[in-house]
């Protein structure tokens, strides 16, 4: 038999509170509980712009002896057409040579120091000095093989004499054309390190 219905106590007279009705049991349709989420991202270093550090190319060191090495070619070159045609060469032919040798010997050099070194200043720096030595020593060079010409002894000579003869000469032997020998070792310097820095610029 069932039970007769009995009040229940409610002080207050609150509303009765509803019940809510049982859900199904876990493993029979029930939405498994919910996964951790995924960990929380990592910040992320901050990237370098194009502007930042970057690894400088070239090879200082290579160009350097690369560019000495056109250099002493192309005086010695110089050198041997001055020795083959100094009996007939005049004073303004002996200028022109020698501004021409300074021009092509700054050139060779700052090809291929800028083919090497690309963008490094001091490659340029060091292109433009071999350059300059190159004009000076291929002029020098030039006056000794001339006074060679005239046999050992006359060479064995002006070195007892006065071993700075060849630089005197270059100097032009107190005369008006040490301009000349100036502008001579500017051609070359102008010659190595504009060209250096043209070539380098399309090297990366």
């Amino acid at each position: 038999m069932s039970q007769p219905w009995q009040p229940q106590y409610n002080p207050g007279h609150q509303p009765p509170v509803p019940q809510q009705p049982p859900g199904p049991p876990q493993g029979f349709g029930a939405p498994p509980p919910a996964a951790p989420g995924p960990f929380p991202p990592q910040p992320a270093y901050p990237q370098q712009g194009p502007y930042g550090p970057q690894r400088r190319s070239g090879n200082p060191v290579g160009a350097f002896f690369l560019g000495f090495l056109a250099s002493v070619v192309v005086s010695l070159v110089y050198s041997g057409i001055v020795y083959a045609t100094y009996q007939d060469q005049s004073e303004n032919t002996v200028y022109v040579l020698y501004v021409l040798h300074a021009l092509v010997n700054g050139a060779a050099v700052g090809a291929l120091v800028g083919l090497v070194g690309h963008r490094r200043t001091g490659a340029h720096i060091g292109g433009a000095v071999v350059a300059v030595l190159g004009a000076f020593f291929g002029f020098t060079n030039a006056v000794v093989f001339v006074t060679m010409d005239a046999g050992w002894f006359a060479f064995r000579n002006m070195m007892q004499a006065d071993a700075l003869i060849p630089a005197k000469a270059w100097w032009g032997n107190g005369g008006d054309s040490w301009p000349i020998s100036l502008l001579g070792l500017v051609v070359a310097a102008a010659a190595a390190w504009g060209l250096a820095h043209l070539v380098g610029r399309t090297r990366r």
